[in-house]
């Protein structure tokens, strides 16, 4: 028999299931009802429910519940730190059996091979990846990535199994004042999946980028700006990164009625916050614990996920689903103790037998030395725009303070918690570095840098010693990119990512211990921020509002362009 008689044939119970799962209740996410009876599976696809099924291989799940695969619906898997294989094994065996990715952060430093090196992992992993076509190389024209993508750029890389549709437009001006670069990316998607990208965007303009062919939205920062998108037909994907943390706001708009149209992301999540609290699965026992029905938690997990994205073969533990199932003791405690991706049982034998995928993007970090003078700001007047951190947010705001001149220059000033921030262009293409204040950081000495710097990934460092700032800066160049943290001319910690600048090629648990080392070190330096490295990074972003730097620049998100 063929594959699809195969399905037939063990899904009536004429010939033996390849694999039974007995003794568990299946959560069914559509009705909210606990279902008995076996689940049997043919090859990748469930073929059977609420009925005995025979196979030469039963595994017993008694006292587990059955729900479906969780499915995360954005994320950049550089923002783990890890490598596609690497992200895998940290988090499938929470349940997540499909991530649907957009790999910006590598495109942006090295262009389609980046995207490809995400496609040829995506064969290799246990978990189903999707990688979306990234749609903003570089996210603007007011910084200077490695490298630019453009409507044919993408043409070329079209056709892949683990393709949906194109990631993110972050360039939302340039929707809704008709780029001409955009609408040709546009119109290449049309008619196909588009993922939005619109923060606090409403009225008569978000009316504009809808209509454009966008259909989801993970930057809702309030159940206000949540409830208009729904209301204008996109889908509202929940977000819990590391930094962006938005399940509290909109918690009360998801229930049994919405969790048909909204999902779960984590946007970008390093491997010592799923260490210490978790993945997807952190979110819908938070969801629950605030209230959330268990149904429309789960649903928004599975199902909906699913819809939203047209994978129409999975989301439900149902005949002709792909067999995406996670096995808890409670829906509440959302913890899983068995996991299967595909009809294959998560655990480190299966990890191992999984092929290498060569790591690109070696010797990225091309950037100028630098001295402590090139940290100065000459100035003339006192007033000045100062980006302002919102803890657990990627949003800043723009401040305006007076600071002090001394010789010339403008110094940090630890005790207001005014630090000097800095972009260094690090591709080689032109050695800018462009300097300005934030305040945030608590920093009362030394510096942190890195080469995660969203989304042109040049190196950003604060701090309030420029000898610091140097030693930091360099030390990057020095270990192929990644995070150090300086003081007094020495390096207390650091994280080397080589591929990139973005990814280490270090298991997912060395990288974990890193981070803790990282964040204890910062914590000498005075900062109080519980994730400092990621927030850092996050504040060269020039779409997200109100006050962002790059190597060009102070950027004035509100207005779109540059300052000072």
């Amino acid at each position: 028999m063929d594959e699809l008689e195969r399905r037939i044939a063990q899904g009536r119970g004429e010939e033996p299931a390849d694999l039974v799962l007995r003794g568990g209740r299946i959560f069914d996410v559509v009705t909210g009802a606990m279902l008995d009876g076996d689940v049997a599976i043919c090859g990748e696809t469930i073929v059977g429910t609420c009925a005995a099924y025979e196979s030469a291989e039963v595994i017993d799940v008694s006292g587990l519940i059955l729900v479906p695969g969780f499915i995360d619906t954005h994320l950049h898997i550089e923002s783990s730190l890890v490598t596609p294989l690497e992200f895998d094994r940290c988090v499938a065996p929470r349940g997540v059996t499909t991530a649907i990715c957009d790999p910006h952060e590598i495109a942006n430093v090295i262009g389609a091979e980046g995207i490809r090196y995400f496609q040829r992992a995506s064969e290799c992993t246990l978990m189903d990846i999707k990688v979306q076509l990234s749609s903003c190389v570089p996210s603007t024209h007011m910084e200077t990535a490695g490298a630019a993508l453009s409507a044919g750029d993408l043409t070329a890389l079209r056709g892949h199994p683990s393709g949906i549709g194109l990631a993110e437009f972050m360039n939302y001006p340039g929707v809704i004042h008709r780029d001409p670069g955009a609408l040709d990316k546009l119109r290449l998607f049309q008619g196909g999946h588009v993922d939005g990208h619109c923060p606090q965007l409403s009225g008569r303009d978000l009316n504009a980028y809808v209509a454009a062919g966008i259909r989801t939205e993970h930057e809702a920062t309030t159940a206000e700006e949540a409830r208009e998108k729904l209301q204008k037909g996109m889908r509202v994907l929940i977000r819990e990164g590391s930094v962006s943390k938005d399940l509290e706001a909109l918690q009360p708009l998801l229930d049994e009625r919405t969790s048909a149209f909204m999902c779960l992301c984590t946007d970008d999540r390093n491997p010592l916050d799923i260490a210490e609290h978790g993945h997807l699965d952190y979110m819908i026992r938070t969801l629950i614990a605030r209230g959330t029905p268990p149904l429309a938690a789960y649903r928004a997990a599975t199902v909906s996920a699913a819809e939203a994205f047209g994978l129409r073969d999975r989301g439900l533990i149902a005949p002709g689903r792909r067999a995406d199932i996670v096995a808890l003791e409670s829906l509440e405690d959302c913890r899983a103790q068995m996991v299967f991706c595909a009809g294959r049982r998560v655990e480190e034998a299966a990890f191992a037998a999984r092929p290498e995928v060569a790591p690109v993007g070696r010797a990225s970090v091309r950037a100028p030395q630098v001295t402590q003078a090139d940290f100065r700001v000459p100035a003339e007047r006192e007033e000045t725009d100062v980006i302002g951190i919102r803890a657990g947010q990627i949003l800043t705001d723009h401040l305006t303070e007076a600071i002090a001149i001394e010789d010339g220059d403008k110094p940090p000033d630890p005790a207001r918690d005014l630090a000097r921030i800095a972009v260094v262009e690090r591709h080689g293409r032109n050695g800018n570095i462009a300097t300005g204040f934030v305040r945030g950081f608590g920093m009362g000495r030394g510096a942190i840098a890195g080469t995660v710097a969203h989304d042109h990934h040049n190196i950003v460092c604060v701090g309030v010693d420029y000898g610091d700032m140097a030693a930091a800066v360099t030390r990057l160049s020095e270990i192929e990119g990644g995070f150090a943290v300086v003081r007094d001319g020495a390096v207390l910690a650091e994280l080397a990512l080589p591929l990139a600048g973005l990814m280490s090629l270090e298991r997912f648990e060395t990288v974990r211990d890193r981070l803790r080392d990282l964040r204890a070190a910062a914590r000498d330096l005075g900062v109080g921020l519980e994730e400092p490295f990621l927030q850092l990074a996050f504040l060269s972003l020039p779409v997200i509002p109100a006050l962002k730097i790059t190597d060009h620049g102070l950027v004035d998100v509100t207005r779109f362009e540059l300052i000072g």
